[in-house]
């Protein structure tokens, strides 16, 4: 596998206003820098390309048109192209807020795409690697929902006393593909997933008024100058999940991206040690996207202060699901913010070795909960724009898009797929 990439920096000016918490939040200083971190990897067939930005979120129609744009430079599909956000809370207002369109930094738009046309263009040197991959448990994050004997739900940011009860689920996969330079045997490139809302840093006051990627910015940043490996963050299933120390300041943000990112190398040593278990020799690469239909809540179609212009004319929403593959790991892009229980279902259904929940990468349409979020109630379903199945809808076309992806790819040839009983009792390979 040939790989290519790119980081680009794209901080927005100091006074722009700032997207998560109050729609008047200017930002007044800058803690550390935004970024657009961009792979293509090419298996001598296909080609995709995974982008990760530092922004809260982006509409369907932006990221539909930098996928077009991206893929005509590449000469690949359409659906060869993601895009996720990390989501933190302390970078521009990037995406479509229902009723107040004079929110969004147009104009950081305009130059965001020209910025990652350019870098897409520059895509040249391509690195012939070798590829692995991990996937461990990391207790940093917990879910922000308690729900009492009764079923009823209280957000925890706003009642921060329930916090010792609160035992809902909680995904902590770390998850990693790392690429070792063929030549060299040096690691010079790694994707890290974790679901966690990125408000570490966002203390009251000043913490919540700098420009800032949290903890993914400062994962990235411990393991690439301890490994010296460009390091991609993205963000997975962090409806419901907020880091332990949620909006405790600079040294919880700080302490959260080491912490993931002793992990994240410990992952490295363990893959690189382990070629047999964790290697992806001759990996290939694909590609689809699976779109669905969703029906609105009657308190959000058709109503302009509560839904963007995108999706008002109708009662029903067009939606997609992407995914994107390297080797046996399956990238799940979902369009807006899942909750970690959903994205959970989509890793046990999926077909691949490992799956990875990619966030906002289709769209921004706020939050997708389970059913029953929409009886016990809090914050997540109440934002939830559409009918309690549409979380069972994008998990259905989910598993369908990746049992599609993988057969493709790797085709069972009549054999049913997956069934791991080639094995015994215990499968697990040697070292070597």
């Amino acid at each position: 596998m040939k790989i290519a990439w790119f980081k680009k920096n794209i901080s927005p000016e100091i006074g722009a206003f700032i997207a998560g918490y109050s729609l008047n939040d200017k930002s007044v200083a800058k803690l550390d820098d935004l970024y657009a971190c961009g792979m293509c990897a090419d298996d001598g067939t296909n080609k995709i390309l995974l982008i990760s930005l530092d922004l809260i979120g982006l509409d369907g129609w932006y990221i539909r048109k930098i996928r077009k744009a991206c893929a005509d430079i590449l000469h690949i599909p359409e659906h060869a192209v993601m895009l996720s956000c990390t989501h933190t809370h302390t970078g521009p207002e990037s995406r479509s807020i229902a009723g107040h369109p004079e929110k969004v930094h147009t104009a950081y738009l305009e130059k965001l795409e020209t910025t990652l046309i350019d870098a897409v263009a520059g895509l040249t040197d391509f690195r012939e690697c070798e590829v692995s991959f991990y996937s461990c448990k990391c207790d940093e994050n917990r879910n922000r929902r308690y729900v009492s004997g009764d079923n009823r739900a209280t957000f925890t940011p706003h009642r921060r006393e329930v916090l010792p009860g609160a035992t809902e689920f909680a995904d902590q996969e770390l998850g990693a593909i790392y690429f070792y330079d063929a030549a060299t045997k040096l690691p010079v490139y790694a994707i890290g997933n974790y679901a966690a809302h990125p408000l570490a840093g966002h203390a009251p006051g000043l913490g919540g008024l700098r420009i800032s990627a949290d903890y993914p910015g400062a994962f990235r940043n411990y393991v690439t100058s301890n490994t010296g490996a460009e390091t991609m963050f993205v963000s997975g299933a962090a409806g419901d999940l907020v880091p332990k120390e949620d909006e405790l300041g600079e040294d919880a943000m700080r302490g959260m991206g080491v912490r993931l990112g002793k992990e994240f190398i410990g992952g490295m040593i363990e893959s690189r040690r382990n070629p047999r278990r964790y290697g992806l020799p001759d990996a290939k690469v694909g590609s689809c996207i699976k779109p669905f239909k969703v029906r609105l809540r009657k308190h959000y179609a058709n109503q302009a202060e509560r839904m963007p212009e995108e999706y008002l004319g109708s009662d029903d929403v067009t939606l997609e699901i992407q995914c994107i593959s390297i080797g046996d790991v399956c990238f799940v892009g979902v369009p807006g913010e899942l909750c970690c229980e959903l994205g959970q279902e989509i890793k046990w259904h999926s077909p691949f070795r490992r799956t990875f929940i990619a966030y906002s990468a289709t769209a921004y349409i706020c939050y997708i909960v389970p059913a029953n979020f929409l009886v016990s109630g809090g914050y997540e379903p109440i934002c939830q724009c559409f009918t309690a199945k549409g979380g069972l809808t994008l998990l259905n076309t989910a598993v369908d898009a990746m049992f599609d992806l993988h057969e493709t790819i790797y085709p069972s040839e009549g054999e049913p797929y997956p069934d791991g009983c080639f094995g015994g009792v215990v499968n697990i390979l040697p070292n070597r």
